[in-house]
Formats: structure tokens, C-alpha cells, sequence
């Protein structure tokens, strides 16, 4: 047997349950108890026979219970969104209308955003500056860009001879199935809620059982604007239980899902049975490669970035560095010290932290066990590697480690190849362009990639070589909503985005008219 064999392989990441509340916590005004929201009321949560224990992940204390819902909730919601789609209620509303409805969300949300911020870094671990700089403004950008979008639609009409026109009519899909991941909660819900409404579509929305709570003040937000009932619902559970049935049910004729690529494997199996579209955004692995003329300190900066922000936990961090040989030394080195000089470990709320904790103990575990992988194929730890010695009694239980830079692995390394989604990030070097190219398409996920140079001819023709679906040349996650968003390979299929997010979540209907 190997030593990689006797690692001990990782718990799932899913949080534990119980059959009823403790008596004690349904009294105690800290810890929140969610409810379905279905049909334009927060539903009872009486019959529930099992809920979702949520802790806050940097102090591993309980912050709600969540019912967990199964296929006889799935169907209280699909009922809801088809009475209000018979009744016309919200398909029915002309463009602007439902515009001005998400204007008005995006407005409640900007209201109170301090209150949302404190919320999603409580119930993620990110830092409250990320959620007040990044996730809050997104999401009420996505709903603001989506509005304008819904109103400034158009489609075509194409002439033939003899007085023929032909002209495309587009509709909403029906009834959308939502499932979004646990690392940026409200800021990718926002970003499929917001189109999928503005084509007047009904939204059945799951988000992760790990960070439920900026959903639930969707909810709220949007029980309090009077969005037309069923329009909108929202769904607590478990992936196998609550997700399972929302892409499994056939009156659900839409799905878009982000999140782990194995999941995406069977969101696509199960949508395959029922003719569904699916849009689904999955995994990565994303290379940043670095060439000799770059520059240099830009790309340290946006190095140190792009592998660590959100602690690692975002679909498009660049998780391998690939520095041409010249100035590989220099660049790690000095990577190393930008790292160990900027990054404030701490409690998510405090202004001053800008690393805040991985999302649970079991995915901590998750990166602790491919740190001690990389130790057995032959990496070195340049730093980090490990939890953080933290002096703060609040946090000292919390799910924190620090960011880790790793060399000396091979490019084929499991390391290398497999998704981490953590702070931790391989370097290695290499000679020419086409050892980059190798290096770079090396792996199954084809999701994002980033290249320094300032060789214009270079950029252009190295981008077009990289099998991914986004290439950001000279800088990282610079993002443009009009833009398609998507990967190929392991990384999904389909592309959201401006108009691809108008067209996904419609049907398109050509009608010809001899006039």
C-alpha cells in the first residue's frame, strides 16, 4: 500500500440534522429558524420532520435550523408557480413592469445592504469588507443590469418575397429550477433569480443547506415589494433530497446549476430523462501563466488575488501559477512575502480582516488532506499549510487556515490536477509557450485561465489556444455582464450572461405570415 493510500480520505462536506429543534433554541433570539417560502408566504415549518443545523463556520456556533424539504414541498412549489402561471400574474406583465420590480428589489437590497453584509459574512466566513465591496453590490447589480436588459429586448424578423415575414416571438420557459453553491450565496442567486424573473419565468430556487441565509432575505425582500404570488419561491434541503427533486420533477422544464462537477454530472442525467434545458457552471482549475515580460509586479499583486480571495472558495481563483523560468524564483519569492505581509486572519466581522474561514470543518479537513497529498508527491510548502495559531476566544474553534503556496510538484500531480477550492495554490515553472500551453490544458477543467504578457500578438494567440471558456489577459476576474459566462470540459456546458442569460431562460418561436 502507498502512502497516498493511507490518507485518510476526507468526510463530505454536508452538515449534520436533527428530527426536532431543541426546545432551548427555539427560545434563544441569536440562532435564526427559516421557513419555505412558497406561493408568497413563509410556510410552517410543523410538519417538518428534519432540519439542517447551520453554523456560523469561523466560530462553530449554530446560526439556524433549516427545514429540510423533500419531493412533497417540491410539489406544493411547482402547484404554486402553475396558478400563477394560468393566472397570467407574472408572465403576463409587460417587460417594464417586471423591470421595475427588480429595480425594486435591487433598491431594498441597497437599503440594506449592511444588514445583508453582516449576514453573508456571518453565514460564510468571509470577511464583512469582501460582502460589503463584492457580493452585496454584485447582487444588486445583477438585478439592476437584468431590469435594463428585460427592457431594451428585441428580437427579429426576416422578410421574404411575395409579402412574407417571418418574426421570432420570445416567451418565458415556464418554471425555472435554481441551485446555486455555498461560497458566494447571494451574489450567483442574484445572478440567475434576476434574468430568470425579468423573462417572466416562476423561479423555484434551492440555495446551499451551508449558507441559506441571504436567500431567506431575498425572500423577505421580495414578500415585502409584493412580487405576484408563486413568481417567486424558495426551497431549504439537502442536494440529494430537495435538489434531487427539483431537477427531477418533469414540470420543471429549465435547470441552472453551479457547484461541483461530480453533482453537475447528475443534474445532467437526471434533466437528460425530461428533454430539460440545463445550464451548468462546475468546476475548475484554473491556470494563471505568467511570462517573462509581464508586468511583473501587477502580476504578483494579481497572483496573490486570484488564488486567494474568498479564501480560495471561488470557481474562478487560479489554483496553478505557471511562471516562465526566468523569473520563476523571483516571482515566488516575492509572491511568498506579499502573502505573508498582507493577509489578516480573523473574525469575518471585523473591519480589519481581510481572510476570514473556510465554509466548515469538513471542508477544512478536505484541504488538510491535500496539503498532506502534496507533501507525499513531493511538493514543498513555501508557506501557510496549516491552521492559524488565533489569540480571539470567539474564533478559536472556527473553520480557518492559512494561505498556501506549494512548489516542486510535478504538473501531473493529483495536486495539480484535482479541484481544491481552498487557499492553496501549486507554482511551477516552465520554458517556452507550447510547455505553457501543455501545462495550462493539462487538466479535465476547461472553466477560466489568465495570462500576463505584454506581447500583444501572444495574448491573442495563446487566449485562443487555452481550452477554457474566459481567458482575462493582464489582469483576473474583471467581469463585464454582457459577456458570456461558462466553461467547457469538466467545467459544464452552456453560457448565462446578458443576452445568453435572456435566451437561456426563454424559448424562442418563429411565426410566418403571408400578409
Amino acid at each position: 500500500m502507498s502512502h497516498q493510500q493511507e490518507l485518510n480520505l476526507p468526510p463530505p462536506n454536508v452538515p449534520k440534522s436533527c428530527k426536532s429543534i431543541p426546545v432551548e433554541h427555539l427560545n434563544d433570539s441569536s440562532i435564526f429558524i427559516l421557513q419555505n417560502y412558497i406561493n408568497g408566504e413563509f410556510q410552517s415549518n410543523d410538519n417538518c420532520d428534519e432540519f439542517i443545523i447551520n453554523k456560523e463556520p469561523a466560530t462553530n456556533k449554530i446560526l439556524s435550523y433549516i427545514p429540510s424539504a423533500k419531493e412533497k414541498v417540491i410539489q406544493q412549489a411547482v402547484d404554486a408557480c402553475k396558478k400563477c402561471w394560468k393566472e397570467r400574474s407574472w408572465r403576463g406583465l409587460s417587460e417594464e413592469e417586471r423591470a421595475n420590480y427588480l429595480d425594486k428589489i435591487a433598491n431594498k437590497i441597497e437599503h440594506d445592504k449592511q444588514m445583508w453584509a453582516e449576514m453573508e459574512a456571518r453565514d460564510t466566513g468571509k470577511p464583512i469588507s469582501t460582502a460589503l465591496q463584492v457580493d452585496i453590490p454584485r447582487a444588486i447589480a445583477n438585478f439592476r443590469f437584468f431590469a435594463n436588459a428585460i427592457r431594451q429586448s428585441s428580437t427579429k424578423a426576416h422578410l421574404m418575397s411575395n409579402k412574407v415575414v417571418n418574426y421570432t416571438s420570445r416567451r418565458p420557459s415556464g418554471i425555472v429550477g435554481i441551485i446555486v453553491p455555498w461560497n458566494l450565496p447571494i451574489y450567483l442567486l442574484s445572478w440567475k433569480v434576476a434574468p430568470a424573473l425579468a423573462c417572466g419565468n416562476c423561479v423555484i430556487a434551492k440555495p446551499s443547506e451551508l449558507s441559506p441565509m441571504t436567500a431567506n432575505l431575498l425572500a423577505k425582500t421580495i414578500h415585502e415589494i409584493g412580487l405576484p404570488k408563486g413568481a417567486f419561491n424558495l426551497v431549504h434541503g439537502y442536494g440529494k433530497d430537495c435538489g434531487r427533486a427539483i431537477v427531477d420533477h418533469e414540470a420543471i422544464k429549465t435547470i441552472t446549476f453551479t457547484g461541483g462537477t461530480a453533482t453537475g454530472r447528475v443534474v445532467g442525467e437526471l434533466s437528460a430523462k425530461h428533454y430539460k434545458k440545463v445550464s451548468l457552471e462546475l468546476g475548475g482549475k484554473n491556470p494563471m501563466v505568467v511570462f517573462d515580460d509581464c508586468d511583473f509586479e501587477k502580476a504578483v499583486e494579481t497572483a496573490k488575488r486570484a488564488a486567494f480571495s474568498n479564501q480560495g472558495q471561488i470557481c474562478l481563483c487560479c489554483s496553478r501559477i505557471l511562471v516562465q523560468e526566468s523569473i520563476y524564483e523571483k516571482f515566488i519569492t516575492k509572491l511568498k512575502q506579499l502573502v505573508e505581509e498582507t493577509t489578516f486572519i480573523g473574525n469575518p466581522l471585523d473591519v480589519k480582516t481581510n481572510f476570514g474561514s473556510q465554509i466548515s470543518h469538513e471542508h477544512l479537513q478536505k484541504i488538510e488532506y491535500y496539503v498532506e497529498l502534496a507533501k507525499q508527491e513531493g511538493g514543498t510548502i513555501l508557506c501557510g499549510g496549516k491552521r492559524p495559531e488565533l489569540k480571539d476566544e470567539l474564533i478559536k474553534d472556527g473553520c480557518f487556515y492559512q494561505p498556501t503556496i506549494i512548489t516542486g510538484l510535478k504538473p501531473n500531480s493529483r495536486c495539480s490536477l484535482e479541484e481544491i477550492f481552498g487557499p492553496v495554490i501549486v507554482v511551477h515553472p516552465f520554458k517556452t509557450e507550447d510547455e505553457a500551453l501543455e501545462m495550462a490544458n493539462l487538466v479535465s477543467y476547461g472553466l477560466s485561465a489568465s495570462v500576463f504578457t505584454n506581447n500583444l500578438s501572444r495574448a491573442h494567440r495563446f487566449s485562443d489556444e487555452l481550452e477554457c471558456g474566459m481567458v482575462w489577459v493582464n489582469t483576473w476576474l474583471l467581469r463585464d455582464l454582457r459577456t458570456p459566462f461558462g466553461g467547457v470540459k469538466d467545467s459544464g456546458v452552456g453560457r448565462e450572461g446578458g443576452e445568453y442569460s435572456l435566451e437561456f431562460y426563454s424559448e424562442d418561436k418563429n411565426i410566418c405570415i403571408q400578409l
